[in-house]
């Protein structure tokens, strides 16, 4: 392969994995904190849509982020209410956000805009542009390895650096602040840390409110960043796969990383193997092709779900001794 189609590769994996990070990031910080979230699905199409429907109405990036921010924001509130509060299956609620998101948005979208439950096309003031574009093409000067890191690592919207830049900030929250010891407590041992003087259903709720901010970027991201406008179920298995992620990544954010990247990587050069014959086989049908992330997601949940140790106090609701 040449420089320019590594460089393409590299660019296609992040811009692919990005969505991934940024709900892997939601689920870790709500279970670590003991609480199921099988509603990433769910809040991250529920966020697409409010962005897409309000950039296309206001023409504004900052409304559109802000309505993705309130409907992430008030699903978590919603399964807090459920899980937390009221001691809900966690199970059943997470799947209840995901279908009822799946139906709401059409149903809104054909409401709203008369096009079969798709946004109108976002305007360019309403979407996230290209960053160091500049310092992109100076390195693209640099013999060898310079189109390379042009193309791979630069001219990305800011989401895509704010993932990784997320990633640090979880990691740090999480294991070097007071907060993150007593989130990580909660889904370890919640009996101790009530003990201790501290609310369990405070720190649940609060890992569920970080848990809507990074769903609402993510939702936001497929709008404003991949595609022009909100497709009906344009995640497409993005919140499951991100689960597959934070098991396989064993509920911390570096390991839910790098299993995004593997996801983004089979994603991007499954488009790029689309038609190209292989070795001993020939060419390989485009639907196979586009199976592989999914397949890769079964494989992991099957084989490391088991091995995986998840928190202890995962999906069991705390009911304080009295």
């Amino acid at each position: 392969m040449d420089e320019i189609a590594i460089g393409t590769l590299i660019a296609s994996t992040l811009r692919v994995a990005t969505p991934l990070i940024l709900c892997a990031l939601a689920g870790v910080l709500c279970e670590r904190a003991g609480v199921i979230d099988l509603g990433l699905e769910g809040k991250m199409l529920a966020c697409a849509f409010a962005a897409g429907a309000a950039g296309a109405v206001s023409g504004s990036l900052m409304l559109a982020l802000l309505a993705a921010l309130v409907v992430g924001l008030a699903l978590s509130m919603l399964h807090g209410f459920g899980c937390v509060s009221h001691r809900g299956d966690q199970v059943v609620m997470g799947m209840a956000i995901t279908m009822t998101a799946a139906g709401l948005t059409i149903v809104l979208g054909v409401a709203w805009f008369k096009t079969g439950g798709q946004t109108p096309p976002l305007p360019d003031a309403a979407r996230l542009g290209a960053q160091f574009t500049g310092l992109a093409e100076w390195l693209k000067t640099v013999p060898y390895i310079g189109t390379t890191l042009a193309l791979g690592l630069l001219g990305h919207n800011w989401l895509v650096y704010g993932a990784f830049a997320g990633v640090a900030a979880v990691w740090w929250l999480l294991f070097r602040t007071r907060f993150g010891l007593r989130l990580r407590a909660a889904g370890e041992n919640p009996a101790m840390v009530d003990a201790a003087g501290v609310s369990i259903v405070a720190l649940r709720y609060q890992a569920l409110a970080l848990n809507g901010v990074f769903c609402s970027l993510a939702g936001a991201y497929l709008v404003l960043a991949q595609n022009p406008s909100f497709v009906p179920n344009m995640t497409a298995g993005r919140g499951y796969m991100a689960m597959a992620a934070l098991i396989f990544g064993k509920w911390h954010p570096v390991g839910a990383l790098a299993a995004c990247l593997l996801f983004g990587f089979l994603d991007a050069a499954a488009i790029r193997l689309q038609g190209a014959p292989l070795p001993l086989i020939g060419a390989v049908p485009v639907q196979a092709i586009q199976a592989l992330p999914y397949v890769l997601t079964v494989v992991l949940l099957a084989g490391f779900v088991g091995r995986s140790r998840a928190p202890k106090a995962l999906g069991v609701p705390y009911l304080k001794e009295r």
